[in-house]
């Protein structure tokens, strides 16, 4: 473990996110992405597989669900909702509300079959396991600090009982939560929970970091995972691991891009992945609410996804003291669809592989997950005419694309354009068939979000078989 202390100069503002409509958010960080280096071929045969029709099934919601959040310079983002199937093939989706956090169970086909458990006070989905008997949910509570801000915390509910709640931050560690932007997984064991902090007292006092904690199955705090890692982190991607650490990466502004936490939270000498400008609002999105996942093939590498736009040249900050800041110009104004692979859980395999290309379109929304045996799904949303300032950018929206690739970077199909969104954690069912959550509404990407979210009463499930 380390605990990369910041100076003095290295605070985030707390002017730097818009809180999230109807009291749902707080200050905010964003993430970060990296830049592919070539544009791949397109290589479909007549025996690849080919992409399927999105189904979608429609649910009721007990609540509104304000679906927009203003991050930053109040660019408009999907509200993060969480997909995640339990052992025996039921569904739950967690979604935000003004009443707390809402999960609504679902059947194996994504129909309501029950009633919504409301875990009240909660501020944010922050990830969510399904367990045949209920769930377990990252999210923010109120908590007393200096800051008044909120706590991390983990909530377990068995059969519609709250079985634990764990809180991840306080007083006596000198951090809260005011923005989780995390992730939470789940090895049949021990839970990880990976979120960014706030100082509130000691070393960090004022600053930004992350911290990633395990936690028993019964609620109980366990030994591993760091206090203080990387330092701002923009965007954190975690996977669970069977035996050792749980496999991370973080998007940190301050040394400028992507790099592998897994174990030591992210020293001087984590492996980059890519060097990106990450001041917040610059990178293309948070894990896994609007930018990438992690995930692991039968033979151990991963992949992951992100908004880029990569490095035209980077260099240590020769005003920095430390030796730990970086100067990163960006190659362009928007940003592209990247793909990079780890070959293990500690090591990047070669260069990021990007997918689009033009200068005057911007991509945001930037997901991936498994697609069958060996092929992965790349998906995100384009916007036109895109007109960009202090790294966040506005456009005509012109689709949600879905991609498949293999795990060399290869295309294996052209782009799919579709009327479903992806909005948050895609959940893999047990036929391979992945399925999401989303907001049945129109994006519009044309100006900055002033004022409350609009808000729905239904969510679209959608299904996308292999």
């Amino acid at each position: 473990m380390t605990n990369a202390r910041p100076t003095p100069s290295h605070r985030r503002r707390h002017v730097a996110r818009k809180p999230l409509a109807a009291g749902l958010g707080a200050v905010g960080v964003l993430a970060g992405a990296w830049y592919a280096t070539a544009t791949p071929t397109t290589t479909t045969t007549a025996a690849a597989p080919q992409l399927a029709a999105v189904t979608n099934t429609t649910v009721n919601l007990a609540a509104r669900f304000p679906y927009l959040s203003a991050g930053y310079n109040n660019t408009r983002e999907w509200t993060r909702t969480a997909t995640a199937v339990a052992p025996n093939g039921t569904l739950r989706v967690a979604w935000p509300a003004s009443d707390g956090v809402h999960i609504t169970p679902l059947t194996a086909a994504g129909k309501r079959s029950g009633a919504d458990t409301v875990v009240k006070g909660a501020k944010e989905v922050g990830g969510l396991v399904a367990h045949n008997d209920g769930f377990a949910l990252l999210t923010r509570v109120s908590d007393t600090n200096k800051w008044k801000e909120t706590a991390a915390a983990l909530i377990r509910y068995k059969n519609g009982t709250q079985a634990f709640r764990t809180k991840l931050t306080g007083t006596a560690s000198h951090d809260t939560a005011p923005l989780l932007d995390g992730q939470l997984t789940w090895n049949g064991t021990k839970y990880g929970t990976y979120v960014v902090v706030h100082g509130a007292g000691g070393f960090a006092d004022g600053h930004f970091g992350d911290k990633l904690s395990y936690v028993s199955a019964k609620g109980a705090k366990l030994t591993g995972g760091w206090s203080w890692g990387c330092s701002h982190n923009e965007g954190i991607a975690l996977h669970a691991e069977t035996t050792g650490a749980f496999t991370s990466l973080c998007f940190d502004d301050w040394r400028s891009g992507l790099f592998v936490s897994t174990g030591i939270g992210a020293p001087d000498n984590a492996p980059a992945v890519q060097r990106e400008q990450c001041w917040a609002g610059y990178c293309g999105g948070t894990f896994a609410g609007r930018t990438g996942d992690l995930v692991k093939s039968s033979t151990g590498r991963y992949a992951t996804a992100f908004a880029s736009r990569g490095a035209a040249s980077a260099a240590k900050n020769p005003d920095d003291a430390s030796g730990r800041g970086w100067t990163v110009k960006p190659k362009t104004s928007t940003h592209q669809v990247a793909v990079a692979f780890l070959k293990n859980r500690n090591a990047p395999a070669g260069k990021p592989v990007y997918f689009t290309s033009a200068a005057g379109t911007e991509n945001v929304n930037v997901h991936i997950a498994p697609y069958g045996k060996d092929r992965l799904l790349v998906s995100w949303e384009s916007l036109k005419n895109a007109k960009c300032s202090a790294g966040t950018c506005t456009g005509t929206f012109t689709g949600t694309h879905l991609r498949l690739i293999d795990w060399n970077g290869a295309l294996k199909t052209p782009d799919k354009v579709v009327q479903a969104r992806i909005s948050g954690d895609i959940a893999t069912l047990k036929d391979g068939s992945l399925t999401w959550a989303y907001a049945p509404v129109a994006p519009s990407y044309a100006s900055a979000l002033t004022g409350a979210s609009p808000t729905t009463t239904t969510l679209k499930v959608a299904r996308l078989k292999p």
